[in-house]
């Protein structure tokens, strides 16, 4: 990989640990909640539990706060480990991960920050180290606390023994799983690119009008092309606005409810079909803030777009493959494929939280979603911005697709790595 190549010189279901490999506990292996210097009233960047994501190595920080001296703190490089139900059973453990690897940031209660030892663990290998189920399937086994509200005591770390190879190794180790790593995060970088394309394609056609407001200023002729815009479209934009509950719209252009151009309905409780950690089923099943474990069957096995009904309320979820809504969640089915995308786009831009009926939790009814109204262009034109976005997207689908598949390889052998039962040398 990446212009090595490995051999395989010890395999095995339950070996003992290879020379050189020595054991030790957990926090002894690796700094739990390392020292991290931030001056309080200063603005660092901050990570929300939101910001990690299972399927992602990296967490992101989307915000600068202000540092008034409470919860977590880390550096480039750190490992970020959930600690509160159900977040860990979700996987939520990612790096924080910049350019400037001395840049400081502080984040959510509820992680566990966890960094490489000098001379004792490179911190890439203290990642795939904590990723590893052993460790994961521990931490859980852990938890105290009121149901709903558990959380894994930092203390009991100290009691989980590990085996540590050889900074070789463990540089071997991380170069081999980081690899697939590397080509996921390339996919999903595209994948950002391509859709936000095609966002803007939306943006430009249906809410800020361009192409009409192009007509009636006199910058778009017939006969003539402009950006995202050729000459064989012309005629498919109207040359002037009319009024409309939603304010102006082009001239011939309706307003329609959701419920109009869709099917609404509420997902299903998976009931025992649920699985969440058994690797031989692939159905996904969908709560209201994404993937939330698999099932072994798929509920609808159609494309559909999705979003939360029942405590998580706001994301809007484009599904292409069998997957199983659960019932926390509202699923939409456009009456005609070509609607798709736009839909999906006008979802998007739904004002979820004045929708909130819930009292002790967020709300959506299956009537609310259903009268919000959506902007419903002449057929033709819908045609045309699907035959655009559809290749988009399904550039992206073929990478998701593909990701999914490096995942399963990584999933598969970072256990055997990482306990030793699978040992490389390069040749």
């Amino acid at each position: 990989m990446a212009g090595r190549d490995y051999v395989i010189v010890q395999e095995g279901t339950k070996p003992k640990p290879p020379n050189g490999w020595q054991e030790m506990p957990f926090s002894e292996a690796l700094q739990i909640n390392p020292t991290v210097r931030l001056d309080r009233g200063s603005n660092y960047p901050y990570v929300d539990m939101a910001s990690v994501n299972a399927d992602s190595r990296n967490a992101d920080s989307l915000e600068v706060r202000e540092f008034k001296g409470g919860g977590s703190k880390f550096q480039s490089g750190d490992t970020l480990m959930a600690r509160i139900t159900p977040c860990l059973e979700n996987g939520k453990i990612a790096r924080y991960q910049v350019a400037d690897h001395q840049q400081v940031a502080h984040g959510s209660t509820e992680f566990i920050v966890i960094r490489g030892r000098e001379n004792v663990t490179d911190n890439d290998f203290a990642y795939y180290l904590t990723r590893w189920n052993e460790v994961r399937n521990y931490a859980i086994g852990q938890m105290t606390g009121t149901s709903g509200r558990q959380r894994v005591p930092v203390e009991s770390l100290d009691h989980l023994t590990v085996e540590i190879p050889p900074l070789d190794e463990q540089h071997t180790i991380v170069h081999v799983l980081g690899t697939l790593d590397d080509k996921i995060e390339l996919n999903r970088r595209m994948n950002e690119t391509l859709e936000a394309m095609a966002r803007a394609l939306f943006k430009s056609w249906f809410v800020d009008f361009d192409p009409v407001r192009a007509k009636m200023e006199g910058r778009w002729r017939r006969g003539e092309s402009l950006p995202s815009l050729p000459a064989d479209l012309y005629d498919l934009f109207p040359s002037q606005f009319v009024d409309s509950e939603l304010g102006e719209i082009p001239e011939g252009w309706e307003v329609k409810a959701l419920g109009e151009v869709a099917s609404v309905s509420s997902g299903k409780r998976p009931g025992h079909r649920q699985s969440v950690a058994d690797e031989e089923v692939h159905t996904p099943l969908w709560g209201g803030n994404g993937p939330m474990g698999f099932v072994d069957s798929p509920l609808i096995d159609s494309p559909i777009l999705l979003t939360g009904r029942v405590g998580t309320l706001g994301s809007v979820f484009r599904i292409t493959t069998p997957c199983w809504p659960s019932d926390n969640t509202l699923v939409v089915i456009p009456n005609s494929c070509e609607l798709f995308e736009s839909l999906f786009f006008q979802m998007e831009r739904i004002d979820f939280d004045s929708l909130n009926r819930g009292s002790t939790q967020p709300l959506l009814t299956q009537v609310d979603l259903k009268t919000q109204l959506v902007i419903s262009p002449a057929n033709e034109l819908i045609r045309r911005f699907h035959a655009f976005t559809k290749r988009l997207f399904q550039g992206i689908d073929a990478r998701n697709h593909e990701s999914c598949g490096l995942a399963a390889q990584r999933d598969v052998v970072l256990p055997r790595l990482v306990s030793g039962q699978i040992k490389l040398e390069s040749v």
